[in-house]
């Protein structure tokens, strides 16, 4: 019976301590330099790959529409399917800031790129916005709603207007885009992928961003009705909801001090912020022949943060050493009560 015991307890202790050894001869060997980055160590086991995933030309003949796509991540989605062939169609408020980026990008892929003027909460404005893409490019196969705004604020701090300001942009704008396009796709019979740019929060709600969470959800809806009745006129709707992702824009305005971003960083279990060249390709994807069947679809890119977050216990990754003692003390208690 001593001898049972002794082997169980023996090899308890390897199955212990073999893992931690292991991962103490991955991050500490000689040559690493997992150590030297200032992420969680992890990281150097996530790195971000930026390079354009689709085959070359996989969207050549199509005409691209992204609002917000002067900067962060609406730049990155226009740069990845400009690169792909596509002929892409820029709009927002700031025609000067569109048009740096429209010949920047143009530049580099060696295709058209038109930057249009819109002011997506103004159902105007965006009726001659969508006249002046067909004008130019014709009508899209691809739109991509990803214009936003969005402060921090305690919620009994806000205004009508502070309300007003983000619902207009996000959820007032994603509609008064897709509408107006998608009614001229009707009356044409032509089909398209839509995309829309969401975040983690819209599922969760978040305090602090209640117009934007709201907003969000909205836009998730909103897609995922129109998934289910377009879909007879040849239109897809698909929804990406990125984590954070470092882009001047966003994080200028949110985050200005970077005092946020050490903790955004330790809580995503792949250790890093995302950045606008992934979103770009999953975008890519979603939007190509490739992804047909797909559609309704809300895909979350966000390093493992949601679910890090979600989880009532992971917190216990700060007492691993403790839990280690308890566990090992629980499996002796329990050994030696055979």
């Amino acid at each position: 019976m001593a001898s049972t015991l002794l082997r169980r307890f023996s090899a308890l202790r390897s199955d212990l301590t073999l893992p931690l050894t292991s991962l103490h001869r991955k991050f500490l060997s000689n040559g690493t330099k997992v150590l030297c980055q200032s992420s969680p160590p992890q990281a150097g086991f996530f790195p971000a790959n930026e390079g354009v995933m689709l085959l070359p030309g996989s969207f050549k003949n199509k005409v691209a529409f992204i609002t917000g796509g002067g900067t962060g991540l609406g730049k990155g989605m226009a740069t990845v399917l400009s690169t792909l062939g596509a002929e892409c169609v820029i709009a927002s408020r700031k025609l000067d800031v569109l048009q740096k980026t429209a010949d920047e990008i143009s530049n580099q892929t060696g295709n058209k790129v038109h930057a249009v003027q819109c002011d997506v909460r103004d159902p105007a404005s965006v009726t001659a916005c969508v006249d002046e893409l067909i004008n130019v490019a014709g009508l899209p196969d691809v739109v991509i709603n990803n214009a936003a705004g969005n402060f921090i604020s305690p919620s009994e701090n806000l205004s009508a207007n502070a309300w007003r300001t983000i619902t207009d942009i996000v959820l007032n704008g994603t509609a008064f885009v897709t509408l107006e396009v998608g009614k001229r796709l009707i009356k044409a019979e032509k089909g398209a992928a839509f995309l829309a740019i969401t975040t983690i929060y819209a599922e969760s709600g978040s305090g602090f961003v209640v117009p934007s969470a709201a907003a969000k959800a909205g836009v998730e809806a909103l897609c995922k009705s129109l998934a289910a009745e377009w879909g007879r006129y040849g239109m897809r709707f698909n929804i990406i909801q990125p984590g954070p992702i470092k882009t001047k824009g966003a994080f200028s305005r949110l985050d200005p001090t970077g005092m946020f971003e050490k903790s955004m960083i330790g809580r995503i279990p792949t250790g890093r912020l995302g950045t606008p060249g992934e979103i770009a390709n999953l975008a890519a994807y979603l939007c190509s022949d490739y992804a047909t069947w797909v559609s309704g679809a809300i895909i979350r890119m966000d390093g493992g943060e949601y679910v890090s977050m979600a989880g009532e216990f992971n917190d216990l990754k700060k007492v691993t050493s403790l839990l280690k003692t308890v566990t090992l003390k629980t499996h002796l208690r329990s050994l030696f009560s055979l």
